[in-house]
């Protein structure tokens, strides 16, 4: 057994790396830039060396660092994870020529997987069923329409260096042939420098399957099942699940040897994923199903195999890495209950799905649910920077049946805060919890046909704001009831910065009023504070200016002309709408303008205080 590992990456794949390394008793080295100086997958390892600064082409991508780093501190293997240098051939190669262990698959594998033409001609010629196509050497564009044609439209066209839905075409007439090539083209170019592309028949209600394999160097080679990925976003997976729904035990057994065959035909060890397309019209048969393409490392939905079949695939790596057979006969594997996997990312849905960056100031998620497993790379307080992936956690549940499992990922996002950070997790709620998704009614289109119906709500429900308000006031102080009538108040609030008026039952409210509340509510977080002096919109009297928020009449003034005060010191109380409103003063500074006097009435906007800032 290995007696230590650099880690070639970061987040929580390092950090998942990290955790079976040391139940091995394996000493792990981490490598990181600038902005993950104190990241949770540094703090976690065992050492950890700087390898440059914040961008990824100038740290994580350079192999050369990377291998310094793992001479440096005496490591004897280096796991890459998976993204930034796991599948290059070349880096590979570099690890090994300078005497170290890559834990992955050897560079000649990587390469014969590599490029999506070579590899459909090595499964065609292994007998693994590929999509109906064309992937020939001539790429001239008449050459390519006039397969097109052949081939029949809807037709795809797919870069063969292509990956993460990058450099692929969908062309739906011969009349869109030409604009549509030429676009794929360049974007292969800009992506990946490689402009050649292969076409393929346009699958009909297309199914997502693949299967996890894994070979070691004393040439055994088993699968652990198939997972299903089908519910994408622009190509990207949002949602994994394993087992395939509908996938019967025939169909399984065949789709499961060809992923087997397909590895022992580039020689494979460690661990891999071979991907199929499924035409999923008439449910899952083993004669609609075509091999795609081989991921040669491991996948970040590893964890639902992991879930299903017992088996740690970490383990399994820095075992085989270390010479050491496959732990278990393939007889060994089955398949318990069913896993579901969701990726939580700082993004923002309501701006479409763009990053969130910025501090995780609070950071719970899942709560109590039961069979559930989180992975990630940050805790609360860290910084999600502008660099990397956006990704925190991969939110996993596990249960005896399709449905349990995805109730209980459901309940866990639902009962998850994440703030001041937008996440997807309301988005992630809607999808699991959508009909055809409940019904395993699954193809890779669903989301894109939905749209805007899978958005969670821009505001809270009425129940949550009314409880969050009564929250935030003095219990007690009630106005505007009748003897015989149902209590409520109606009071005007912040909910993340805008103004909002809300009716509540005050007699939930605690004795002292709290600074803010966040509402957790299908995955949302929303903030909700008192109304501050400035108006709507979020203001914080940062001229000195407190305007009122309001009309109503002053009922206390606390403070005189001239007089000095300090942050969050209580200036007047306005009565409005049934409440009781109290303006504080945003800085240290002293009084230079009092416009308000007790019984006075007041307009909203109306300049009651000013404020000098001390110096």
């Amino acid at each position: 057994m290995l007696t230590s590992v650099l880690i070639a990456n970061r987040g929580e794949i390092a950090c998942r790396i990290i955790k079976t390394a040391r139940r091995l008793g394996i000493r792990t080295v981490a490598v990181y830039s600038d902005a993950d100086a104190d990241a949770l997958h540094v703090r976690s390892a065992d050492e950890a060396v700087h390898i440059g600064p914040s961008p990824v082409r100038e740290s994580y991508l350079v192999g050369e660092k990377i291998i310094a780093a793992a001479k440096q501190t005496g490591a004897e293997a280096i796991h890459p994870g998976y993204g930034f240098l796991s599948e290059n051939a070349e880096f590979a190669q570099a690890v090994q020529d300078a005497g170290l262990i890559w834990v992955g698959p050897n560079p000649a594998s990587i390469t014969a997987m590599g490029l999506k033409d070579a590899a459909k001609k090595l499964m065609d010629d292994a007998g693994v069923p590929t999509t109906p196509g064309y992937l020939g050497d001539d790429q001239s564009p008449e050459r390519l329409k006039s397969e097109a044609d052949r081939i029949g439209y809807p037709v795809l066209i797919k870069a063969v260096a292509g990956g993460g839905g990058k450099g692929m075409r969908k062309v739906d007439s011969a009349a869109d042939f030409a604009d549509s090539l030429l676009s794929c083209q360049r974007e292969a170019i800009s992506s990946f420098g490689n402009d050649v592309v292969l076409l393929e028949k346009w699958v009909t209600n297309p199914r997502h399957i693949e299967v996890q394999i894994f070979g070691d160097s004393h040439g055994n080679v088993v699968h652990l099942f198939e997972r299903d990925c089908s519910l994408q976003r622009r190509h990207q997976k949002v949602i994994e699940e394993a087992p395939a729904p509908g996938m019967d035990p025939e169909t399984r057994a065949a789709v499961c040897q060809a992923a087997v065959n397909a590895a022992k035909a580039v020689n494979y060890v460690g661990a891999g994923t071979i991907e199929f397309i499924a035409d999923g019209s008439e449910g899952l048969k083993a004669d609609r199903i075509w091999f795609m393409e081989m991921n040669t490392r491991l996948q970040v939905e590893h964890p639902v195999t992991e879930e299903i079949t017992g088996q740690d695939l970490v383990e399994w790596q820095l075992r085989v890495a270390s010479g050491e057979p496959i732990p278990v006969k393939q007889e060994d594997l089955s398949i318990n209950g069913w896993a579901m996997e969701t990726r939580l990312y700082a993004e923002d849905p309501a701006k479409g799905f763009l990053p969130s960056i910025g501090r995780l100031d609070t950071f719970e998620l899942g709560g109590d649910v039961p069979g559930l497993r989180i992975d990630t790379g940050v805790v609360q307080g860290a910084e999600i920077s502008p660099f990397y992936d956006p990704m925190i956690a991969k939110v996993i549940a596990h249960g005896a049946t399709r449905d349990e499992a995805r109730e209980r990922l459901a309940e866990a996002l639902d009962d998850s805060a994440v703030w001041p950070l937008k996440t997807n997790a309301g988005f992630l709620v809607k999808a699991l919890t959508h009909p055809d998704f409940a019904a395993a009614r699954l193809d890779t289109g669903l989301i894109g046909r939905e749209g805007d119906a899978l958005l969670p709500p821009a505001h809270p429900s009425d129940e949550a704001l009314a409880d969050a308000a009564a929250a935030l006031t003095r219990g007690g102080r009630l106005a505007g009831f009748r003897l015989n009538a149902p209590v409520r108040a109606t009071g005007t609030f912040l909910l993340d910065g805008e103004a909002v008026t809300i009716s509540f039952d005050p007699r939930k409210g605690v004795e002292e009023p709290a600074e803010d509340v966040l509402i957790a509510e299908g995955g949302q977080v929303w903030r909700l504070a008192p109304w501050r002096a400035g108006g709507a919109g979020g203001a914080d009297a940062s001229d000195g200016a407190i305007l009122s928020p309001m009309p109503g009449r002053i009922i206390a003034v606390s403070v005189a002309a001239g007089e000095a005060v300090t942050k969050g010191q209580k200036l007047l109380t306005l009565e409005a709408m049934k409440m009781e409103h109290s303006l504080t003063a945003p800085f240290d500074g002293t009084i230079t303008e009092l416009n308000a006097s007790e019984g006075g009435q007041v307009s909203e906007g109306a300049l009651l205080v000013k404020i000098e800032k001390a110096e």
